[in-house]
């Protein structure tokens, strides 16, 4: 498939859920140069009401009757993440690229495969959803560690919290939904992989559901030996926080707070709080997708690749592994293939 600049690129979405729709409307009202040509779901109506704010969208139920009506030139995969590895290995084999909602698989041993189908077509095409990498604060943040102004980075502290978590919500979900962003933020801030992951677990709230143990403390080290700690708090009742804060040589940097009004009257000092992910992201989602549709039209991706996407999903293997017994687990990579010299970690 070959796209000039000049084109408008005909985007399908792939999955009507709660992100799907979302990424129709930013697509379809809040992206230059891009067109919502599809709405794929197999529950047709879902796709139906997706497609309804695209105007000319065209609804199916299956990538493969999405690919034989030849409506796409590229597509956003927004499909739960047990579903991604075949649908990317058909796009790869079509060569049609792609904006992967996280995970790029739920393991690395899916993810591997995906890796090697991509290295052997020997073309870039997936780009993994990551989209705190857009954020203008983590933006801010990854300039000053690689400029070197206050130092070396010593440390990397993040808090993750969430107002409340679904019923359903398992220990393993704290890590393959929560900190798989931290394990993310962590490779990019540092520009290198992480070579051990340790989930401490202490008090628990009552707040949480029985099956969950909540909050839980991550501790990470990467190959020149930054430390990094995640406390993730998934019912933490007080809204939406994602806060990070990086140690130099000379001096602390602190980024998430920015979104939060504070405000001091009446003898008293407090703010707001995010009530989600949407709104404290919103702008990163839109600048992701913004900036994946031009590196589109240029051949290009603009952000996580799929070795990105593996490398989290190995993370998350080794987090999992340390719920059992609190030990530290190493992280376990394959080697890493040329193709992938440009990536972001």
């Amino acid at each position: 498939m070959s796209i000039s600049p000049q084109d408008e690129l005909r985007v399908a979405v792939v999955g009507a859920g709660r992100m799907g729709s979302d990424h129709v409307d930013r697509l379809a009202h809040r992206t230059l140069r891009a067109r919502v040509s599809a709405v794929v779901d197999v529950d047709v109506d879902r796709a139906s009401a997706a497609a309804a704010g695209a105007d000319g969208a065209q609804v199916f139920t299956g990538l493969d009757e999405l690919l034989a009506a030849d409506v796409a030139d590229a597509v956003v995969l927004a499909t739960p993440g047990f579903l991604h590895e075949e649908a990317l290995l058909r796009l790869i084999d079509a060569g049609i690229p792609v904006l992967c909602e996280k995970p790029l698989t739920p393991d690395p041993q899916s993810s591997l495969r995906v890796v090697e189908a991509e290295a052997a077509a020997g073309r870039q095409l997936i780009q993994v959803g990551f989209m705190r990498r857009f954020d203008a604060g983590y933006r801010q943040l990854k300039q000053l560690i690689d400029s070197g102004e206050h130092g070396e980075l010593l440390l990397l502290h993040h808090q993750h919290r969430n107002p409340v978590s679904p019923p359903e919500f398992t220990d393993e979900m704290i890590i393959h939904d929560s900190v798989v962003h931290e394990f993310d933020a962590v490779r990019y801030f540092a520009g290198e992989e992480i070579t051990e992951v340790q989930v401490r677990l202490g008090r628990r709230s009552s707040r949480a559901a029985e099956s969950l143990h909540d909050p839980q403390l991550v501790t990470l080290r990467t190959e020149s030996g930054l430390l990094a700690t995640v406390e993730i708090f998934v019912n933490a009742q007080l809204g939406y926080q994602v806060h990070t804060q990086a140690s130099f040589e000379d001096g602390v940097v602190s980024i998430g707070q920015g979104s939060e009004l504070q405000l001091t009257a009446g003898g008293r000092s407090g703010g707001t709080v995010d009530a989600g992910f949407v709104t404290r992201f919103g702008e990163a989602y839109d600048r992701e997708v913004q900036d994946w549709v031009d590196a589109t039209l240029r051949g290009e991706i603009a952000g996580p690749d799929a070795w990105d996407g593996y490398a989290t999903a190995a993370c998350c293997a080794a987090g999992v592994a340390s719920q059992q017994d609190q030990s530290l687990q190493p992280v376990r990579l394959a080697e890493r293939p040329t193709f992938y010299s440009r990536s972001a970690a």
